[in-house]
């Protein structure tokens, strides 16, 4: 997904380990959240690749990411993190986040647990963020955040 003037409303958490991202996943879809709305942000594993595959279906794409190293990546969020001048992998995660919504110090804080070997976990779905920001919280999922900032006071 390129971005455009029209922003995607995201919701995002960091979970602590594949494992923990795995059941947040599956918690997630089994509250109506479709694999389409879903996106995953991590350093590159099997373990992670894994989750992917199970979660979002397909084999998991790899690509670089500033501050990460090797990564998988995967879903509309690294589409709106790239944008059309694929940033994320020049400029990393707390670079880029404004794109998706979100302040830069919540990059730096998402890009910092991610890169210490956590699994970001993207939803895009404006109508039921608050849905998606409540189980984010209830399975794990660290700092997570509804993307509202548009740059406003």
């Amino acid at each position: 997904m390129a971005q455009s003037d029209e922003r995607s409303l995201f919701t995002v958490g960091v979970f602590q380990d594949a494992t923990w991202a795995e059941r947040g996943l599956d918690a997630l879809k089994r509250h109506g959240f479709g694999p389409e709305a879903l996106s995953v942000i991590a350093r590159q594993s099997d373990d992670v690749a894994g989750v992917v595959e199970r979660a979002l279906g397909g084999s998991a794409a790899s690509v670089e990411v500033s501050g990460l190293g090797a990564a998988i990546a995967q879903g509309s969020l690294v589409g709106a993190l790239q944008g059309k001048d694929e940033a994320l992998g020049r400029s990393g995660i707390a670079a880029t986040v404004a794109r998706a919504g979100f302040q830069a110090h919540d990059g730096y804080i998402f890009e910092t647990l991610t890169a210490r070997g956590g699994v970001l976990v993207g939803i895009e779905s404006e109508p039921l963020a608050a849905d998606a920001l409540t189980v984010l919280h209830a399975y794990g999922g660290g700092n997570a955040a509804i993307g509202a900032w548009t740059g406003r006071v």
